[in-house]
């Protein structure tokens, strides 16, 4: 994690684009205000519970639509019953100029209108096992956007969730856009370095990750299960 190394806009797989440094200083100081915000609520951010018992070591805060595995809905009926937050326009907008800036080509910003953001929290010891992002209706690309202490992201393939991957460290303002071919491949957090955040860009500890997507819904929930 050396900050003197050049870290290049790179093209990992077909549609999958890192951009270090894609969020100025500023621009990370006013997200991270946002998401404290977002994170008391209506909905307040929480360990999500898992099927089969288990709880996701990050917490999570959704906007637009209420995400819990494997559905999305309007309201938070397995934390309070609230409906959650609306995704500001603002933040649509951002998404638009990820996509552009990650793909290089205005017009696929332009026809890029996202309908909901996760954000997920992790501390020192927090992860995120390799999965497909599979619970939306739409192939539209999932924008990324990383805030605090780096991390290590998993990306790899469309069919399994071992090998081959690539690991890449994702640090605060970092931009990574996954679409098209890449659209289904699993990733994952395997490990954050804690004390890399720098406290002027907002957060002095522990990672914020913004993923804003496209669910292809109207006010129907979703039931696709992930593989």
């Amino acid at each position: 994690m050396n900050a003197l190394l050049p870290r290049p806009h790179t093209t990992l797989a077909p549609g999958a684009v890192h951009v270090p440094g894609w969020l100025a200083p500023g621009a990370q100081r006013s997200l991270v205000t946002a998401c404290r915000q977002w994170a008391v609520g209506p909905v307040p951010m929480r360990h999500t519970r898992l099927p089969r018992g288990g709880t996701m070591s990050a917490q999570t805060v959704c906007l637009g639509w209420h995400w819990k595995p494997y559905i999305y809905t309007r309201t938070a009926d397995d934390v309070n019953g609230q409906r959650v937050a609306p995704l500001p326009q603002w933040l649509v907008g951002l998404g638009r100029r990820a996509v552009a800036d990650a793909y290089q080509d205005p017009s696929a910003g332009e026809a890029y209108t996202p309908d909901t953001a996760l954000i997920n929290f992790y501390d020192a010891v927090a992860t995120m096992g390799m999965h497909q992002d599979k619970d939306e209706r739409s192939s539209a690309p999932v924008v990324s956007l990383s805030l605090g202490d780096t991390c290590v992201f998993r990306f790899g393939n469309t069919e399994t969730r071992t090998r081959p991957y690539t690991d890449v460290e994702l640090c605060s303002g970092d931009l990574f856009v996954f679409g098209g071919p890449s659209r289904f491949a699993y990733h994952g957090v395997p490990k954050v370095y804690p004390g890399t955040a720098d406290p002027a860009d907002g957060l002095a500890r522990g990672r914020l990750n913004i993923t804003l997507r496209v669910t292809g819904l109207t006010d129907e929930p979703s039931t696709r299960r992930r593989a």
